[in-house]
Parts: C-alpha cells; sequence; structure tokens
C-alpha cells in the first residue's frame, strides 16, 4: 500500500515497531523482534513531512495528485526562501562589507559580493536541511524564537526610548541571541556533545520552541545597562527616532491646519 511505498522512498518516513516498513516481510520481522503481537496507533510512525503529501494517497486519489501538492507546497517554499535569501545577503553586504570592512567599495562590487554571499548562504542553508535537525514546524518555530530573541529589543527600545545606542543596541541582540540560541541548543542537542549526560532540562516547563520567552528579557535587560553605562546618541539621532516616531501623514495634517 501506500505506507510501504513512501517508506521506500525514504526509510525514515514511514516506520511500524521501530523499523522502515518497506514490506510485510520487514513489518513482521520488526514487530516480532518486540514481541508485538497486536498493532496498536503507538507502533506506527508517520513522519510529520510526508502527511501533507501522503493525504491524496490516503483517500484513494489518483498519484498525480500528490505531485500537484508536492508543486504547490515547493513553490510555497520556495517563494518565501529566496525574499530570506535576498535579505539575509543584503544586510551582510551592506551592513558587514560595506558599513564595516571596505567603505569606499563601488555599487558593482558590493553587487558581486551580495551574490557571492547569497549562494554562500543558500549552500549553508540546504546543508542544514539535508542533515534534518527536527520538523519543519520546529524549526520554524526555532528561526522565530531566534529572531524575537535577537532583534526584538533593539527594534522597541531603537525608536521607544531615546537614551538607547549602538553599542547598547549590538550587546542586547547578542545576549538576547546567545541566550535564546543556547537554551533551544542544550534542551534539543546537548546529549550530542556530551554522551554521557542527557539533553538539559527545560526551565520552569518551557519548551525550546519558546526559547525566546528567556531571550527577550535578557535582550532589553542587557541594552537599557549598557545604553545607560555608554555615551547617549546624538541630537541629530535623537530628532531622527522622533521623526520615526511621528507618522507623515499626522504632520501633514497638522501642518495644512496651522
Amino acid at each position: 500500500g501506500w505506507m510501504m511505498r513512501w517508506a521506500a522512498a525514504d526509510n525514515t518516513l514511514v516506520q511500524i515497531c521501530g523499523k522502515a516498513a518497506t514490506d510485510s516481510a520487514a513489518i513482521v520481522a520488526a514487530c516480532a523482534e518486540k514481541g508485538v503481537t497486536a498493532l496498536s496507533f503507538a507502533d506506527i510512525n508517520l513522519n510529520a513531512d510526508m502527511i501533507v503529501l501522503a493525504t491524496p494517497e490516503m483517500a484513494g486519489m489518483p498519484y498525480v495528485i500528490s505531485g500537484l501538492v508536492a508543486a504547490g507546497g515547493l513553490a510555497a517554499a520556495l517563494s518565501t526562501a529566496d525574499g530570506l535569501l535576498l535579505a539575509i545577503a543584503n544586510a551582510l553586504s551592506h551592513d558587514i562589507y560595506y558599513k564595516m570592512i571596505d567603505q569606499n567599495a563601488p555599487t558593482s562590487r558590493r553587487l558581486i559580493v551580495s551574490r557571492i554571499l547569497l549562494v554562500m548562504v543558500a549552500v549553508l542553508a540546504a546543508y542544514v536541511a539535508s542533515t534534518k535537525p527536527s520538523d519543519i514546524l520546529s524549526m520554524v518555530s526555532w528561526a522565530f524564537s531566534l529572531a524575537a530573541g535577537g532583534l526584538f529589543p533593539a527594534l522597541v527600545l531603537g525608536v521607544w526610548w531615546k537614551r538607547a545606542n549602538s553599542t547598547g543596541a549590538v550587546a542586547g541582540m547578542i545576549a538576547g541571541f546567545g541566550i535564546t540560541l543556547f537554551y533551544l541548543v542544550m534542551t534539543q542537542y546537548g546529549a550530542d556533545f556530551d554522551k554521557a549526560t542527557p539533553n538539559m532540562e527545560l526551565w520552569w516547563g518551557v519548551k525550546n520552541i519558546s526559547s525566546a520567552t528567556f531571550g527577550l528579557p535578557v535582550g532589553f535587560a542587557v541594552m537599557i545597562i549598557v545604553s545607560l553605562l555608554t555615551r547617549a546618541p546624538s541630537r541629530d539621532m535623537q530628532d531622527f527616532i522622533e521623526e520615526i516616531r511621528v507618522p507623515r501623514g499626522k504632520q501633514m495634517m497638522e501642518e495644512k491646519i496651522a
């Protein structure tokens, strides 16, 4: 049936009694080895990533429907991935290469660097995805947690607190991102670093998909403390931030009324 076809495609997609359900003989042998005489739902393991693709086959629909579903999923993934890749490559090219390494770089060179970085980031992302570190839902949740822990404090305080400065923002981003990443990695993969010890226990029962719960307060606290201990931003910068706070539509209406 469809379970055996999917198991034959990848032995991690469908498992029964802990073994790939490639054929009836493999299923019988696996269950006999574990002493299972009557199958239960607990003995059947379906990879979450293949459920949507396999649904048409479960319903007895033609196999081509699975192809259409896969094409739709791939198109949705690519439409999101290409935007994220461009954003990451442009940020690295502008904020790291142009601002910190070569401020005199011409536009053509910056464009070339951006494209090279885009390919490098894409290859790195493809490699990480190929290792299948977890299911797609968990990885998306991790990405949002890391973004929240690293960026949210700087975005909020940078706009709504005039005393915030660049040093505090960088320190807050590093601290928030670091704590979030530490909690995520140690609770999920801690045992991989030391086989003798299990994964780190959850703090107050908070799952690692919500690891930003700890990164956010640390990011806010570090940014506030470092900003207060270092030089205040210039008057021009404070005026610029004030301009961001005031919607231009409101400002134009006030000028017309005056």
